[in-house]
This record gives C-alpha cells, structure tokens and sequence, in this order.
C-alpha cells in the first residue's frame, strides 16, 4: 500500500503557463512571483486569482505600501480576465500599508492573521512583499526578524489551508534572500529590450514536488491578459495521422507529382528553394489550391507580404472561402514558440492537413532580434513540432542564384526537411530560362531530372527536361534537336526518343 501523498494541481487560467509549472501550480503552496518593475508581476497574479477565486474559495490580495487597491483595479480592469462581479464576493483587496509604515513585522503579521482568520480565504497575495522587507530594514530591524516573519508567515498559510503568492520587486536572482529559501515555488519575470522591440520571459527556477520546465520562456501581454509560449513540442503533443504512412498529397503540378514519385508524402516536410521570381510562392499556393479541391483545409504563415488578390489571387480566395486560414505574424518581437502556438491553434480550429511558411527570409525578420542568433535551432523544433501533429509542411527558401553555387538554404537547414525541390535561372539562347529538380524525398523513389517550368496566369507549368555539358551548375544548358529535350520519363526512368 503507498503512503505517498498526493498533491492536487491548480489550473492557473493563464494560457501556456501550466505546461511550464509541469501541470499547474500545486494547492496549498507557498509561491514567490519575482521581477523588474513593469515585468507583469501583479497582472499574473490577478489572472491567476479571477481564476481560481469563488464564492466557496475566495481569494484575499493584501496591498503593502504599493499602488492603492483602488489604483490597481482601475487599470487591472481593462484586462479580459477581470470580473468585477467578483469582487467582495470571491476576490477581497486589504490595505496594510499602515501596518507595514510602522516598520514592525509583528504588526503585518497579526494584520495578515486577523484577515485570514476573518475572511478563511483558499487564496492568499501579498503585494508588494518587497515592500515589507524595506520597511523592516527601515525600522533598524536585523535579517533575522525578517527570516523568521517569512518562515511564519508560510507556516500559518499551510495550516489554513491557503494557497499563499507573494509579488515581489527584485532585480538580482541570486540574492542571498529567506524569502527565496523558504518559497516553495519561484517564478521569475523579466523582459529586455534590443533595437526596437521588448521580449518578456519567464522561468520558474524552483517549483517543489513536481517537475517544471527549465529554462526561459516568452510571454505576452495583451488585452486577454497574459499568455505563456511553452517550447515547441511541449503544446504540441502528437496526434494520429490522418492516413496511412504511404498516402501522398498532390502538389497541384501533374509533372512535378509524378517527379516526386507520386506526390509528396503525408505528414513529410518539403523546403522548396529558388531565387527571386522563381515561382516558390506559386507552388506554395497550388499545394494548398490542390488540398481545397480534395476537401482538405490548410493554415498558411505569410511572413514577407500578406496574401491579396494583386499579389496571388489563387491564396487570396481560399482565404475569403474559410478553407486556408491566414496566421498573422506581422509583429517584429515575436518568438518562434509564439508563432508556433498560433499555427498551431489555426491547425486545430480548422483540423488543417496542410501548412505553408513563405518563406524563411520573412520569418527570421518576423521574430526578435534576440532569437535570430539560434534560428537555425528553433526552426528544426518548429518543423518537428508541426509534422508531429501530422500535418504536411511546405517552406520556402529564398537564394541568391549564383549559377555556380549550388546551395538550398541560406541557414544551412536543409537537412531538417523530409524532401527538397530546388528551382533555379539558366542562360540559354540569350534568355533566362527556369528549372526544377527533386533533389531527395526520404525513403521514396523520386526523379533526379532537371525540367524547364514556366509561369503563366495558370500557374506553374513543368515541362521537358533540358540537358547541358554542366546540368545544374552550368550556365549554359545545350539545347536539343528540332527545339525538343531528350528525356526520362519520371516515374520509370525510361528515356524517351527524340522526334
């Protein structure tokens, strides 16, 4: 028979956040929320309180020498979060600032116990904590006082069955502090600001009895309040495929079907790479153009320009339809966890099978400088991410064509998809004509040909294959007899004979 006690886990109501804590905050716990001024300290509390507080639990937020309670809803009220017909009914505000003036930690205290023992509340703030230790050490106080203030102070909360948060403003983590000894949970807030844009991160550093997320993680406040961006993978858990491993998607091109050995696999990840005017978006939209005609929905991450009918009509309408669905990824401060999550959330809402990033270029301008320096590290958790969801992921890649250079992403992450389709310019009779080539598709069978493709209003056309003395490192391709190309046929590799 165990003898383990179980811990029973609290649902925060802020999104993202309890996959940090490893599966939410644990009841009866005695938590330290921690940061620079401005970091979002108090809106986190009051999220997590307008969250848990009822008429049966009610919550007890006590104000110290900080901004008067009536200040604070003022501005707390603007978020989404806030119910106001809550308050003096599941939420009650306390002001000790006289208390606290005093500089007497005995007189906090037996405030503190008066209103516990008056209101028996389940949820219990202290904000600003810091400010209790200023006063203490104004009052000629020793450490020691402190020390013992905050081990009782955590004593009396567990032995009234309260789950107890103190706010805090503190700017160095490694402080030699009781508060953080005695904490059983420690969450640190902080943000940073490079060039023109903010990123604010957390991280729990210390969570007693259950296993958090190290490190740092992204955090956003908007007018729904704050959201917490976990690690790719940690919000995405993998669901079944939506069809058997061999089932291909059509790209919309017949030839280029046929060069990829039938399709391109479900649930692969394929980077199609090319220079400027290349078609690289125009294959992007007939992937999800051939998705809509065989009753599939698709979610498309336009980094570099939004999808309009001037720019690509084809997108533009399985937008307006409801069938492809637009993430909005124009802020310039974003996180690729953040994006992640968007994507991810439009995956879910439209149960999408197909995915479009165009392209790599724009995504790397869309997140915050701080994340550009390991983009190449969270772009291969972005794609693994995705595909675990058991979608089909198409990314373009823009090059500078060298003609010489034979290259398929400018952040050396081509190894990160399932299958590369490359595009490039040749010099041929005086003109710059375009080629494509499949150049792997894992585990499959796929054409290793070059073939000339055109554009017209019909979309991108993949026609006879062209041969020259250097392929597609040369510059210049031979053309055949009578202005036709000897070829092999894709699927069979049988060479065709020249009329």
């Amino acid at each position: 028979m165990s003898t383990r006690v179980t811990i029973n886990r609290l649902p925060t109501g802020v999104p993202g956040f309890d996959e940090v804590l490893g599966g939410g905050l644990p009841e009866l716990s005695f938590n330290l929320i921690a940061g620079q001024p401005g970091s979002g300290k108090t809106t986190l509390a009051h999220q997590i309180m307008f969250s848990l507080a009822t008429p049966e639990r009610p919550a007890l937020y006590l104000t110290v020498l900080g901004e008067p309670p009536l200040k604070m809803l003022r501005y707390q009220q603007q978020f989404g979060f806030f119910k106001a017909e809550e308050l003096n009914r599941s939420v009650r505000f306390i002001n000790l600032a006289d208390e606290t003036l005093s500089g007497d930690l005995e007189k906090v205290l037996a405030r503190v116990v008066a209103e516990v023992e008056a209101h028996n509340p389940a949820f219990v703030f202290v904000d600003s904590f810091r400010s209790v230790m200023l006063a203490d050490a104004a009052g000629g106080n020793t450490h020691n006082s402190l020390q013992h203030f905050v081990q009782q102070l955590g004593m009396l909360m567990t032995s009234w069955q309260a789950t107890t948060f103190l706010i805090g403003e503190y700017f160095v983590e490694t402080d030699a502090n009781p508060v953080f000894t005695v904490a059983d949970g420690l969450i640190w807030l902080r943000q940073s600001v490079e060039r023109n844009s903010m990123v604010r991160k957390m991280q729990v550093m210390k969570m007693r009895g259950q296993a958090s997320l190290p490190g740092l993680y992204t955090f956003r406040m908007s007018e729904a309040g704050i959201e917490v961006f976990p690690p790719a993978g940690a919000a995405t858990p993998a669901v079944p495929r939506l069809a058997p491993p061999g089932d291909r998607l059509l790209m919309g091109v017949p030839t280029l079907d046929e060069m990829l050995g039938g399709g391109l696999p479900r649930g692969y990840s394929l980077l199609i790479a090319g220079p400027s005017g290349s078609g690289k978006s125009i294959l992007a939209a007939a992937f999800l153009a051939e998705g809509a005609r065989c009753g599939e929905t698709g979610v498309i991450a336009a980094f570099e320009q939004r999808p309009d009918r001037a720019r690509n009509a084809v997108v533009a309408d399985l937008i307006q339809s409801g069938r492809v669905s637009l993430v909005d990824v124009r802020p310039s401060d974003l996180s690729i966890d953040e994006i992640l999550r968007l994507m991810v959330a439009e995956i879910r809402r439209l149960g999408a099978s197909r995915v479009v990033i165009d392209s790599l270029s724009g995504f790397e301008l869309a997140i915050a400088p701080s994340f550009r320096q390991d983009f190449r590290e969270e772009l291969a958790r972005l794609v693994a991410a995705l595909t675990a969801t058991g979608v089909t992921v198409v990314l373009t890649s823009e090059l500078e064509d060298r003609y010489t250079d034979l290259r398929f992403s400018p952040y050396g992450t081509a190894f990160l998809t399932d299958a590369i389709i490359v595009q490039r310019y040749v010099e041929l009779e005086s003109r710059l004509r375009r080629m494509i080539a499949v150049v792997k598709v894992r585990s499959s069978r796929h054409s290793n040909e070059l073939r000339e493709y055109t554009i017209d209003d019909g979309g991108l056309r993949v026609g006879a294959m062209l041969i020259g003395q250097q392929g597609l490192l040369g510059g210049r391709p031979t053309p055949a007899i009578g202005g036709r190309s000897k070829g092999r046929d894709a699927a069979t590799g049988r060479t065709d004979p020249v009329e």
